[in-house]
């Protein structure tokens, strides 16, 4: 290490830290791009259960407390009355920040609130989730059309893309069996709401293909709301860079071969700069050795409906209108319906307090199982 540091000029240490950046991996997987000096989070910032302490003692203070005061001052002299250790009890300027972070002030500031964690919506949000969406509206010279289905999972970031004359229900089985095989089965698999993804949407009672294969594999289905932003984010976010990187940077003239190559090149360096973050996500299921799709097979397990009631508090789910909670309207819930139980499981959602999810009803439900599935 000496050696190269008198070579290139620098110093010992400098070597030294970029030895231990690289650790054991191969040179190309190596990420070297600077990183923000410090921890991510300050070391003397307060932990986020004593803030909710904080607010537990403000409304206490504010809704029961006797004297009505429920300032900073007041709220931490009920910390200390309640015997909170010096060293993890926040002090009156604390406090404030606190507040004011919280949104707990009385102020009509815009308040911040703290990102729900990835995946916050599911009843398992530390399991893997594959998200699909399509790209559409590209032409190569001639008017030949391009459709692109890419797909990334929600804590790996694992990127994967096929460029196709076009993309239908049985294109996207396709690929997304194929991605599976290679690379195991995640928990949950997100789509919007196309009728590709979902089925024809004026037909009650419809599990369309994509859901009907990813069922008989043991994947959950999960459709986001229509037009909400944020449950998309991170196949948006693929899709922003897909076509800046790809379509934008080379000219392809009429041949898709020659973007399907170009679009394979950007993925296999996409995983090779994920390569840390995908080594660390939750573990993937092997792919059965002896599946075959079978979709006339009766339907089971389960399919999430991410969706947001009107102003009556009723939800609208293959093709049904639902009475939900009259005082739940213009909110989101998940509706979880169990095929083999028989029921829809409808429960209360909210960004800034993605730990109570309370059910708000649960209604029978069930698929006519006497129709074949239109192949």
């Amino acid at each position: 290490m000496r050696e190269v540091a008198r070579e290139f000029g620098v110093s010992l240490s400098h070597v030294q830290r970029w030895v231990r950046r690289a650790g054991k991996e191969r040179l190309e997987r190596v990420d070297f791009t600077d990183r923000k000096n410090g921890p991510k989070v300050a070391a003397n910032r307060t932990d986020r259960g004593m803030e909710d302490v904080v607010l537990q003692i403000r409304r206490y203070l504010k809704d029961e407390d006797a004297l009505g005061e429920f300032g900073a001052v007041a709220i931490h002299r009920e910390l200390v009355k309640r015997r909170i250790r010096p060293k993890t009890r926040p002090t009156v300027r604390t406090i404030g920040r606190i507040l004011e972070r919280r949104g707990a002030l009385d102020g009509r500031r815009r308040v911040r609130r703290p990102t729900p964690p990835p995946g916050w919506y599911l009843p398992q949000p530390q399991s893997e989730l594959d998200s699909f969406d399509i790209i559409e509206g590209l032409r190569l010279e001639g008017g030949a059309q391009v459709e692109v289905l890419n797909v990334i999972s929600l804590h790996g970031g694992f990127p994967g893309s096929w460029p196709r004359p076009r993309i239908v229900a049985k294109t996207v089985v396709s690929a997304m069996v194929a991605h599976w095989r290679e690379f195991g089965l995640p928990v949950y698999v997100q789509f919007d709401n196309d009728n590709v993804f979902q089925g024809p949407h004026h037909v009650r009672d419809v599990i369309g293909r994509v859901s009907r294969v990813s069922l008989s594999l043991g994947v959950i289905p999960v459709f986001v709301p229509p037009r909400e932003t944020g449950f998309q984010a991170a196949i948006e976010n693929l899709n922003g860079r897909w076509q800046p990187k790809v379509w934008g940077r080379f000219h392809f003239g009429s041949s898709r071969r020659a973007l399907l190559a170009q679009s394979n090149k950007f993925i296999r360096a996409l995983r090779r700069r994920s390569a840390e973050r995908i080594t660390s996500a939750p573990p993937r299921t092997s792919f059965p050795t002896d599946w075959e799709a079978n979709l006339q097979e009766v339907v089971a397990g389960m399919i999430i409906y991410l969706r947001r009631t009107n102003d009556r508090g009723q939800v609208e789910i293959l093709g049904h209108v639902f009475d939900v909670d009259s005082n739940w309207p213009h909110r989101l819930v998940r509706a979880e319906v169990d095929l083999k139980e028989g029921c829809i499981r409808i429960y209360a959602l909210r960004r800034r307090e993605p730990d109570y999810q309370p059910l708000l009803k649960t209604i029978p439900y069930s698929i006519p199982q006497k129709k074949r599935f239109r192949e």
